[in-house]
C-alpha cells in the first residue's frame, strides 16, 4: 500500500470525526439532497437488516443493531458531504445547475408533444413495415403461417 493512500484513508478516517460544516453557506440545495438520498439509502438498509435478522435475536438486540446501523450511517452520510473534496464536487454541480436555462412549462409542453408524436408516428411506421413484410416473406414460402 502507498503512502498516499494511507495518508488519504487516515485524513478519511479523521474527516468522520469532525464535526464542523465545510463551506457552510455553499451548494446547500445538493448537499442537502445528497444527505436525504444517503439517509434514505442508510435506513432501508437498515430496514432490511432488521427484517433478516430480527426474528433470529431477540427484540431489544434487534433493534439496537439496526438502530445502531441507522445512527453510523447517517453520521457517515452527514459527514460525507461535508468532506472537502466531495463538498467542493456537490458545490460545482450546483452552481453548473444554477447556469442551465429550464424551459418554461408551455415550451416543454410542447416539447414533450413533439417527442411522445413522433415516437407514436415511429412505431406505427414501424408496425406497417413488419405487416408488409410479414405478408411478403409469407407469401413467398419463407415464413410458415402460424394458423
Amino acid at each position: 500500500m502507498s503512502k498516499d493512500r494511507v495518508a488519504s484513508t487516515g485524513m478519511w478516517f479523521g474527516e468522520l470525526f469532525q464535526v464542523g460544516v465545510y463551506k457552510r453557506s455553499q451548494g446547500r440545495v445538493t448537499r442537502q439532497a445528497t444527505f436525504a438520498a444517503l439517509a434514505i439509502g442508510v435506513a432501508l438498509g437498515a430496514w432490511r437488516f432488521f427484517a433478516h435478522f430480527g426474528p433470529a435475536f431477540s427484540p431489544a438486540v434487534s433493534y439496537s443493531a439496526a438502530g445502531a446501523i441507522l445512527l453510523i450511517g447517517l453520521w457517515i452520510s452527514y459527514r460525507a458531504v461535508n468532506m472537502p473534496r466531495f463538498a467542493d464536487f456537490l458545490i460545482a454541480v450546483e452552481a453548473e445547475m444554477n447556469k442551465v436555462s429550464w424551459p418554461s412549462r408551455t415550451e416543454l409542453y410542447r416539447a414533450s408533444m413533439v417527442v411522445i408524436f413522433v415516437m407514436l408516428a415511429m412505431a406505427t411506421l414501424l408496425f406497417g413495415y413488419d405487416l408488409v413484410w410479414g405478408f411478403l416473406f409469407e407469401w413467398m414460402g419463407i415464413l410458415k403461417n402460424a394458423a
